[in-house]
């Protein structure tokens, strides 16, 4: 059986999030793994997978906060928001000068309404939406709360009359960045899509922890995968004989917590209820 742990990797471009996962299968010569979010076969970065056991404790993660780069090109729309679409129309914005285009980034920061891209994965339905959209429909999503905690863009260069630059954006989950360059390019008047995007870090998880090498993978073991991503509290014997069984703890906690045997085994996810800790997830028998 491959070992139950969390593997990052830095996905390159051309796979989907569903192509990483077959080959991280094939690489640990198991099916139970999974993905926390997707990127899109364009983009490059942080993706964090789940192994065996590990594959439950991708929903309990924070992996809220993100933080990405990616090149913007103003001047054109396209049907997909991104490059991989059709160019559906054009307005020159060689006359836009730096100082207005990170005035009107500005407007970004801050928790903001945003309408997602026509091909996300968001369920219209039913039916994924870029699903719907490739098939031809008219799609209309609506807007959603996101945090964009900061926005910054330089390295601006003028392409005859499209203008390229790179911004920087650290937000929170569900923001959808080729809806910023479809937007940014709108307020404008220019239109605007993405050319290219890497994703830096996910909750606590950065390209410096990442694999590049889908062949050879270097997994973190589900202890020590839990013991870094949650608070821990380390039990002894009897305490963690309940935890096997599924019972509370009489323990009060602050907020989900990793709780560990004497020999350092993770056992289990529990969650505050008053004065007990309850589980949320065990995962021994």
């Amino acid at each position: 059986m491959a070992e139950s742990g969390l593997v990052v990797v830095d996905k390159p471009a051309g796979m989907t999030s569903h192509d990483v996962v077959a080959r991280v299968r094939r690489t640990m010569g198991t099916r139970k793994v999974g993905h926390a979010g997707t990127l899109d076969p364009m983009a490059t970065g942080v993706l964090v997978l789940g192994v065996e056991r590990a594959t439950r404790l991708l929903g309990h993660l924070m992996l809220t906060e993100k933080t990405y780069s990616a090149t913007v090109r103003l001047g054109a729309s396209t049907t997909t928001d991104d490059a991989e679409g059709e160019v559906v129309a054009t307005t020159s914005a060689a006359h836009l000068t730096e100082e207005t285009v990170r005035n009107a980034l500005r407007a970004f920061e801050g928790d903001i309404l945003q309408v997602p891209s026509t091909v996300s994965a968001i369920k219209v339905d039913g039916q994924r939406a870029y699903a719907r959209a490739r098939a031809g429909e008219e799609v209309e999503l609506k807007p959603r709360p996101v945090t964009i905690r900061e926005i910054a863009a330089d390295n601006f260069r003028l392409d005859g009359e499209m203008l390229d630059l790179e911004i920087r954006v650290a937000c929170s989950s569900g923001t959808y960045i080729r809806a910023i360059a479809r937007d940014l390019g709108d307020a404008l008047g220019v239109g605007g899509h993405l050319t290219a995007l890497r994703r830096h870090s996910v909750g606590s998880f950065t390209l410096a922890d990442a694999n590049t090498d889908l062949d050879h993978l270097l997994v973190t073991p589900l202890a020590v995968a839990a013991r870094a991503s949650f608070p821990a509290l380390d039990l002894d014997e009897d305490q963690a004989q309940g935890v096997r069984y599924g019972r509370p703890l009489p323990v009060a906690i602050d907020e989900l917590t990793a709780v560990f045997a004497p020999d350092g085994e993770f056992l289990a996810l529990y969650r505050p209820e008053g004065d007990l800790a309850r589980p949320a997830a065990v995962f021994v028998g």
